[in-house]
């Protein structure tokens, strides 16, 4: 297996949700563009399946998964498990004889590095989140690079903040400060839920923005997540606002350059898209995430001036209502928190962690 063979793919360890894929996907793009092949590796029944041949990388499977929050049963079946996946791994370096791994997270992407490090391939690991997951934590010891899409992510001094990367048409965007100029009339508000949805959204939105002028007052667009969508659209129809409900959006850069206010979770990859196009939001934490950790990425922006935190929890609507109040009525202060995000974009994540997987192969 060489190293040095420009023929060799960057094989890309990735899978789950939509955090961890995107941000392969941004990096794939930039190897490709270079004429550098690209692999993916992921896992049997996450969003991979569908993203990544649509995005063009062929995808490779392993048979494995997690075990926190799990039973008794399933926690004592991991060893072995584990161990299965290593050797199935390990077949498959053989076969695709990449020149680097890039582990970005997922449950395929521990027993995938690990066998990396065991037949003696370079293994980048890059964690987006503020709070490193456990495949990453894992990974991190054994890794020949480590990269961070936080700076404070890693409490290791080898790893490096390289930044989350973004899809080329949102780091595109024109700047906040030009793209904003002059907006008047009904506020724009983007609701985003993640790729599954954020039900306490869907839910309450609708019922908030009704109680403050309805389609008067505001422009509503809202991604909803696939099992939501009918639901969503009865309850804006109940409210008596017109918004456009999505399951999914297609393209972000152009949602992101018509919004003049976000209301969204806080995962890192909407953290860095919200930095890179620079729009200001309302950060609801998802509150069951491992480790509380979207409350830490969006800890990030709100300690920038770009963000406004508002956990869930006792009183959550009328918080929100009066977040909304203040913002609406500042439209300034709403462009003040645009052009704060935008400075703690790193457009050039995809093309630095590219150029990383490739320096650990020379």
């Amino acid at each position: 297996m060489s190293a040095h063979d420009t023929d060799a793919p960057v094989l890309i360890m990735a899978g789950g949700t939509g955090g961890h894929i995107f941000p392969g996907i941004a990096v794939g793009g930039e190897l490709r563009a270079r004429g550098v092949p690209v692999v993916w590796l992921g896992g049997q029944h996450g969003l991979e399946q569908t993203l990544v041949p649509a995005a063009g990388f062929p995808l490779e499977t392993l048979a494995f998964g997690g075990v926190r929050g799990k039973g008794l049963a399933t926690r004592l079946m991991a060893l072995p498990r584990l161990g299965i996946a290593l050797l199935a791994a390990r077949r498959l370096l053989r076969r695709l004889r990449p020149r680097s791994v890039l582990a970005l997270g997922g449950y395929a992407a521990a027993p995938g590095g690990l066998a990396a490090r065991t037949v003696g391939l370079p293994l980048v690991v890059h964690e987006q989140n503020r709070v490193p997951g456990m495949t990453n934590r894992l990974l991190a010891r054994h890794a020949t690079r480590v990269l961070s899409g936080f700076a404070d992510a890693f409490a290791d001094a080898r790893a490096e903040w390289v930044g989350n990367p973004v899809r080329v048409a949102i780091a595109d965007l024109p700047a906040p400060e030009r793209r904003l100029a002059g907006r008047e009339g009904a506020l724009r508000i983007l609701v985003l839920g993640g790729s599954q949805g954020a039900q306490s959204l869907n839910g309450q939105l609708p019922a908030v923005f009704s109680r403050r002028g309805g389609h008067r007052a505001f422009e509503v667009r809202h991604q909803c997540g696939a099992a939501h969508v009918e639901a969503t659209r009865r309850l804006y129809a109940t409210a008596g606002i017109e918004a456009t409900v999505d399951a999914f959006i297609d393209d972000m850069a152009s949602a992101y350059a018509w919004a003049d206010l976000a209301i969204c979770r806080s995962g890192a990859l909407t953290i860095a898209e919200l930095c890179a196009a620079g729009v200001p939001a309302i950060l609801v934490p998802f509150p069951h995430a491992v480790d509380d950790h979207q409350t830490c990425n969006a800890e990030a922006m709100t300690n920038a001036g770009a963000a406004r935190l508002l956990p869930e929890g006792d009183g959550f609507l009328s918080r929100l209502g009066v977040a909304i109040d203040e913002l609406t009525a500042q439209r300034g202060q709403l462009v003040a928190m645009a052009v704060a995000a935008r400075r703690l974009a790193r457009p050039d994540a995809a093309r630095r962690i590219a150029d990383v997987c490739l320096e650990v192969a020379a």
